[in-house]
């Protein structure tokens, strides 16, 4: 990828062309005028122009305008670099097109990060359009496999510059997208996303969020209910003032409500949260105000509130565990995700999207999938959804190198398949059965929390008792599924 920099100032321009060059390896041109720019593009081809917002001459959204309007002006990725008190302008750029924008003095990881994404989008478009003009002369006994392909090269693309890559292969899928982005445009619902751990509730949260905009600067907060203390899920939530209590900071703190003033609050896993806190939650849906812990004076709030369960919270309410009125407060926006059991149509595609991911990441030959694996993931019931799909291919990719994923590079599925034990009475203590084969504890332990956690319904808290372990030892090893 050839990269054009323009900044009147030479040392700050000189300074982010040599980062780019020696630690990023890519080619750079500099110049110091958006005149000289526009030479450089007409005698060359850039993929990417890095332009200072205020020059002599020819602004930077000026030139933005002007290298849209050239032929090949689609195809090169603009980036504005530009000072705090210019945002409203770096607004104007990003409505003309411009990828993104960076603050001055540049943090070089941002930079970095950031020519990243410009170089993946710029690849998977050429990809895509390679796919598309030479469909036809092909050799391959497999057409619908390429069509797949070309399908997951174009949503990828679609989403790359928005909330990340959402796999919409289902109709299913296609109907909840539908409704997220319904969502998007109504900040005053909250929004309740319920579906099996793994199923992408959080993708889903961010495409309420940030919609199908890639210009979506607003906060994204996101809380998990079962990671936060319940004596200090009140704090955390709403913040205190100085001297709220013993061992508060002194300048006091700003909790996560204030922080997504203006944009969103995510609660992953409400079921967890504590009953004596949600009525005061119920209170800020209702009231769009809050208090500071120790604090009197209200705070009027502007945040779109986005919930996600892997629970029945309907049966939660009945069994008192939950309350009604929050639930029903809830369930205005619902949006739920059917697990991959359900969708199987979607488990080939969302495959080969991560075959292609893990093979490039690793340096891997691996880019299509035989007759017969496809077999073995189709009749695999994911009990993980997405999440195990994702992890089964990676550790695919991390173990074998090869042009084709085949049956042998999925032995470990089938394993998961098979019970460790032979009996009811195996693993009594006492008349343990160990198998002749050697044994692998540590995934004996994962396949026992497993169907634990299925025997409860997800229920952590009677799979803890029922295996006689903590919450957070349950947690532990729930990461490790």
């Amino acid at each position: 990828m050839k990269i054009l920099i323009v900044d009147d100032d030479i040392s700050s321009g000189s300074a982010v062309a040599e980062f780019i060059e020696e630690q990023l390896g890519y080619k750079i041109k500099l110049c110091h005028s958006g005149d000289d720019a526009l030479s450089c593009l007409k005698n060359d081809d850039y993929q990417m122009v890095i332009s200072d917002m205020r020059m002599p001459g020819i602004s930077g959204l000026d030139l933005l305008k002007r290298i849209k309007g050239l032929p090949s002006g689609s195809s090169i990725e603009v980036v504005i670099m530009t000072g705090f008190g210019d945002l409203e302008s770096s607004l104007d750029a990003l409505r003309n097109n411009a990828y993104d924008y960076l603050l001055k003095p540049v943090n070089v990881e941002e930079l970095a990060i950031l020519i990243e994404r410009v170089a993946e989008s710029i690849r998977l478009k050429a990809e895509s359009c390679n796919y598309k003009e030479n469909f036809e002369n092909r050799i391959s006994n497999d057409k619908k496999e390429e069509s797949e392909r070309i399908n997951y090269y174009e949503t990828t693309i679609r989403d790359i510059t928005s909330v990340g890559k959402v796999g919409v292969f289902s109709d299913a899928m296609r109907a909840v997208v539908k409704m997220a982005e319904q969502f998007h445009e109504d900040r005053s619902v909250p929004v309740l996303i319920e579906g099996e751990t793994g199923t992408g509730k959080e993708v889903m949260a961010r495409l309420v969020h940030y919609g199908q905009e890639s210009d979506m600067l607003q906060p994204f907060i996101s809380i998990n209910c079962s990671a936060i203390s319940p004596s200090l899920f009140e704090s955390e939530l709403f913040g205190y003032d100085p001297g709220a209590f013993t061992g508060a900071r002194k300048e006091g703190k700003i909790g996560k409500l204030e922080l997504a003033q203006g944009g969103t609050l995510f609660l992953d896993e409400i079921g967890e949260m504590p009953l004596d806190m949600q009525p005061k939650l119920l209170r800020v849906l209702q009231q769009k105000e809050m208090y500071r812990v120790g604090g009197n004076k209200a705070i009027s709030l502007d945040v779109r509130v986005i919930f996600a369960t892997n629970r029945n919270l309907k049966q939660m309410v009945a069994e008192k565990t939950f309350r009604n009125d929050l639930y029903y407060r809830l369930n205005t926006g619902r949006l739920y995700i059917p697990p991959l059991r359900e969708r199987k149509e979607a488990i080939l595609s969302f495959t080969q999207v991560f075959l292609d991911q893990y093979s490039k990441k690793r340096g891997r030959r691996f880019r299509f999938i035989s007759k017969a694996a496809k077999k073995i993931l189709q009749e695999y019931d994911w009990p993980g959804n997405i999440r195990e799909l994702k992890n089964s291919i990676e550790r695919a990719t991390l173990l074998f190198n090869d042009l084709e994923l085949k049956p042998e590079h999925l032995r470990f599925l089938q394993a998961e398949d098979t019970d460790f034990v032979t009996s009811e009475l195996a693993l009594v203590p006492g008349k343990i059965v160990l198998p002749d084969d050697e044994l692998d504890i540590e995934q004996l332990e994962l396949e026992i929390v497993r169907k634990a956690l299925k025997k409860f319904d997800n229920n952590k808290s009677k799979t803890a008792d029922y295996l006689c372990i903590t919450r957070s030892a349950l947690r532990s090893r729930m990461n490790k599924l």
